[in-house]
């Protein structure tokens, strides 16, 4: 009889190979192979299919069930609320408020009629109460689990009708038919599998929690984020006040929706007031410029500063917090081309207030007048705006949804636009055109 062939498996990138290896060649990672069993290197095969082909005319239209999760700026995020069924992913760095938003979330859910289990496998039953207590969450409809054996969760979710439930982290999570460790690439697909599948059939919301890595994407293998529906990232530093959830998979909804959401006592409260979070009125300082940009449907006012010096040593210093840094070389680059402004002698450091990321390119001119605000030491008109994005030829192009950016600077008290064309509405602003860079420096 001929000896079955031994398969390792790396539990960092799921590599497999035939010989164990102290290394792997794919993720660097040492010490990361484990021998597979037979039973998980060549599965059952199916004798007969479980379902039919059928002609896609005849399949019944069904329409998606949602229910609030009673936090605003979830339910944009998530496309209007939660999906009977629905299977969700949500990371982020460590202490930035996911488990705190996910328990807000269960006990506003509990105490709306939906029966909620939360399982934990990282905190006890004392903590997940104390924690519940601070965010108001208490409620008999939400029950707590210690528990990381998915088969025993298996038992509580058939037992019981639970029809909201979260996992806190799948990493801790692990199956008996796997030999490896929790959090190993074969556990995570094993046991996100196993959940999936109850989810569907039983319609249960299932909410899990990701570790992310150091290099910021969730633990795991990349299976996870395709195997499930939605995929949501939390973003901001765990110091600030200030946190966003963006969408990056949605299979409901749109995923350009962000949310924003505000560190208190109460725990992760949304934001009443997120328009004025990342910039402040009447500010006259050299080196700053408002610019508006569109996070899904939504305008943010923000705030763009710049900080010109000179060099001290031959190699000037480029830097840039919020803003992509190849950007800024490039509208530098374009500044020494068309301006004759000698920036090469100069240290240029680019800063976006409120820890925002900004994604789009028509925050440019704003960067743009923040630099030459900055380098000639002249603070700009603090009720002036400045929308366009400046091309490698100098010349500005037009932002996209100009309405809805003039609207919401208007409400905000703004009087004054530099953009490249005027809006085809009227708008009680006034508008300035600058169809080219050179147009910046006239009006300054």
């Amino acid at each position: 009889m001929a000896k079955e062939k031994v398969w390792f498996e790396c539990q960092s990138c799921g590599m497999r190979v035939c010989k164990w290896s102290g290394r792997c060649s794919q993720c660097n990672s040492w010490n990361s192979f484990v021998e597979l069993k037979p039973s998980e290197i060549n599965p059952k095969k199916l004798t007969s299919p479980s379902n039919i082909p059928v002609p896609i005319t005849s399949i019944q239209e069904e329409s998606i069930q949602y229910y609030s999760s009673h936090e605003t700026e979830l339910d944009i995020v998530l496309g209007g609320g939660i999906v009977v069924g629905g299977f969700y992913l949500i990371g982020g760095n460590p202490g930035v408020g996911k488990s705190t938003l996910l328990l807000k979330m269960a006990g506003q859910a509990a105490k709306h009629g939906k029966k909620v289990l939360y399982v934990s496998g990282e905190e006890s039953l004392t903590q997940i109460q104390a924690r519940a207590k601070r965010l108001d969450s208490c409620h008999h409809n939400l029950y707590l689990l210690n528990e990381i054996k998915l088969e025993s969760i298996n038992i509580h979710l058939n037992n019981n009708n639970f029809e909201l439930l979260i996992i806190d982290s799948i990493q801790t999570i692990f199956s008996e038919s796997i030999s490896s460790a929790p959090g190993s690439v074969s556990q995570v697909r094993e046991v996100t599998f196993g959940l999936m599948r109850l989810a569907k059939e039983q319609n249960i919301a299932t909410f899990i929690i990701g570790h992310i890595t150091k290099e910021g994407s969730i633990a795991g293998p990349r299976m996870l984020e395709h195997m499930v529906d939605v995929v949501l990232y939390f973003e901001g530093n765990p110091s600030r006040e200030i946190r966003m959830l963006r969408g990056f998979k949605n299979r409901f909804g749109n995923t350009s929706e962000v949310g924003i959401f505000q560190m208190s006592q109460q725990g992760l409260v949304s934001a009443k007031d997120a328009q004025r979070t990342f910039f402040k009125n009447n500010i006259k300082a050299p080196g700053s410029a408002i610019t508006v940009v569109l996070e899904g449907s939504r305008a943010l006012i923000l705030e763009v500063q710049a900080l010109v010096s000179e060099c001290a040593f031959g190699m000037p210093k480029r830097s840039s917090t919020g803003f992509d840094i190849n950007r800024l070389n490039m509208l530098l680059a374009l500044l020494e081309k068309k301006l004759e402004i000698p920036l090469n002698r100069y240290d240029v450091f680019i800063n976006i207030a409120g820890g925002i990321k900004i994604t789009e390119p028509n925050a440019d001119l704003a960067v743009i007048a923040a630099i030459i605000s900055s380098f000639k030491n002249r603070p700009l008109n603090a009720n002036t705006i400045f929308l366009g994005e400046v091309s490698l030829i100098g010349d500005i192009r037009e932002s996209h949804n100009l309405d809805i950016r003039l609207k919401e600077a208007l409400s905000q008290g703004f009087k004054t636009a530099i953009l490249p064309k005027k809006p085809n509405t009227p708008l009680p602003i006034r508008c300035f055109e600058a169809a080219e860079v050179t147009k910046i420096i006239e009006w300054m």
